[in-house]
């Protein structure tokens, strides 16, 4: 069984890399012939996820089908990433099937002009296969940010873009030292020596792209505050800064968790839990790890021990219910 599973592992393998060097042969046709069509996307499965991403319904629909249908996601997968129960995430995914075959969608490539219409969504797929990918599972990280490359050869002149594909490289520079022997390591902990350097300064040409476009938006937020992290020292207040920007112009209950970790390094735990009491998102798991933690350097061990079960019993990976039980032992 193991011998089939790589064998076929290979194959597949082969057969990618041969429709990926395909692909690049037909685009070097393209760019020699002018009468080809310029709106053409450098990725088949950028342009299906451009079709899936229709206004014609609404935003959160786009990100959930495009999801299910091309991001090799599962409902409950994707009902996490939108914190809300499976059962719910379904219904939502058969009325948009509905919808597109009541009202006769298209899926076809939208022309150049049409692009920033389905941006929005486009990025939020591409961005959510990728946090999928960061808990563990190095493929769809690794399909997020070749996704994002394609994009940035698509529209190389959108900051959000960039500001992206910036913000993916910087997170995914720390990922082999994110875990050691199985078990998670908190930020503070990393080895810095295990971040992969030639992506973070990449990663950073990007930002200063995403910048000089007057990029402005939450991915260049997210991807400046990511820059700032892979420094050492980090620069708390600076971080601090730029999530409370960030939370004003997405208004996220997600982003105020992480603002309130952020306040908490810069100020100390009693501002970031005065943050943290505010957030209504009771099963969020990283809600509750965030309050423990904070409850835990203040001295509130109970209080703390019951914030670290409620995420335990919220957490979907093997090395976070590792890492919290091992909290709660502490305690």
């Amino acid at each position: 069984m193991t011998t089939a599973r790589n064998r076929a592992i290979d194959r597949i393998r082969r057969e990618r890399v041969l429709a990926a060097k395909t692909r690049l042969l037909e685009l070097e046709e393209r760019h020699e012939d002018p009468d080809m069509d310029e709106t053409a996307s450098p990725d088949e499965r950028l342009e299906l996820i451009f079709t899936c991403c229709h206004p014609a319904l609404a935003l959160d629909l786009q990100v959930a089908l495009t999801l299910r249908t091309l991001g090799g996601l599962t409902t409950d997968e994707i009902a996490r990433a939108f914190l809300v129960p499976q059962a719910t995430m379904a219904q939502r995914l058969v009325r948009a099937k509905r919808k597109i075959k009541q009202a006769g969608i298209p899926f076809r490539i939208p022309p150049t002009h049409l692009l920033p219409d389905r941006l929005a969504a486009v990025l939020a797929v591409v961005y959510l296969v990728f946090n999928e990918g960061y808990g563990g599972r190095s493929d769809l990280a690794a399909e997020a940010i070749r996704l994002g490359r394609a994009l940035a050869g698509l529209m190389p002149d959108e900051p959000e873009v960039q500001g992206l594909l910036a913000l993916m490289l910087l997170h995914d520079a720390r990922s082999r030292a994110r875990f050691h022997g199985g078990e998670l390591v908190l930020l503070a902990d990393q080895n810095p020596a295990l971040w992969d350097d030639s992506a973070i300064a990449e990663g950073r040409v990007l930002l200063d792209r995403a910048i000089a476009l007057r990029g402005r938006g939450p991915y260049v937020l997210q991807a400046a505050i990511a820059s700032l992290n892979s420094e050492r020292p980090r620069d708390t207040r600076e971080i601090a800064a730029l999530y409370g920007e960030l939370a004003r112009l997405t208004r996220s209950p997600v982003v105020e968790v992480n603002r309130a970790a952020a306040v908490a390094e810069a100020e100390g735990p009693d501002a970031g839990l005065a943050i943290l009491d505010l957030v209504e998102l009771d099963d969020y798991q990283y809600l509750h790890a965030a309050r423990a933690e904070l409850l835990r350097r203040l001295g509130r061990r109970d209080e703390a021990r019951a914030a670290y079960l409620r995420a335990a019993a919220l957490a979907t990976s093997e090395p976070e219910r590792r890492f919290l039980r091992r909290r709660i032992a502490e305690l």
